[in-house]
């Protein structure tokens, strides 16, 4: 497996971790995750948890999604989520905002293969090219995902065949990201 989605992701961590120091002076903070276990949190305090990305020692197996849906996850998909450990990042693309996803926890990671098989298991049934998402926008109705076949990364209506390709692949899409903190 080549390492050139965790690569990418760990350069997007360091530059979100920069512009965050460059623009509050501390490490990234949040409140919704106070009281939420994390290897990324250094610091707890005034109601906000101050948390690094962290790389994980070993890349997270994804056979319970895999055997669960009898389907083998595109190599991108399962480097992306299973690389490092991190919040939710805020970031653009060509100028328009958008949430990366990422895996908090090992606990968290559990949900997200939760939410991974009911994603497509749904597709499944609507008989829907597979696809996993990576990002979310500002819209109940689409998501920005990987197509399980192909590997491009496409802006999806969720429950339909509606999809509009942003990269031919998840490298491209990553390293056309911008922070925005």
């Amino acid at each position: 497996m080549s390492n050139s989605i965790a690569n990418a992701l760990n350069s997007i961590h360091q530059q979100y971790l920069k512009t965050f120091e460059q623009e509050y002076g501390t490490l990234p903070t949040s409140s919704e995750l106070v009281g939420v276990a994390s290897p990324c949190i250094q610091d707890s305090k005034s109601g906000e948890v101050f948390w690094k990305p962290l790389q994980r020692d070993e890349h997270a197996d994804f056979t319970n999604v895999e055997q669960g849906i009898e389907l083998l996850l595109h190599s991108d998909i399962k480097e992306f989520y299973g690389s490092h450990y991190s919040a939710d990042l805020t970031m653009s693309w060509k100028g328009k905002p958008l949430t990366l996803l990422q895996v908090w926890s090992d606990e968290d990671f559990v949900r997200l293969q939760e939410n991974i098989l009911g994603h497509l298991v749904t597709q499944r049934r609507l008989k829907l090219k597979p696809t996993v998402f990576i990002a979310a926008i500002d819209s109940d109705l689409d998501v920005i995902s990987v197509c399980n076949i192909s590997g491009n990364v496409v802006l999806e209506s969720l429950g339909t065949d509606k999809r509009e390709v942003l990269a031919e692949n998840l490298l491209e899409f990553l390293q056309q990201l911008d922070v925005e903190v």
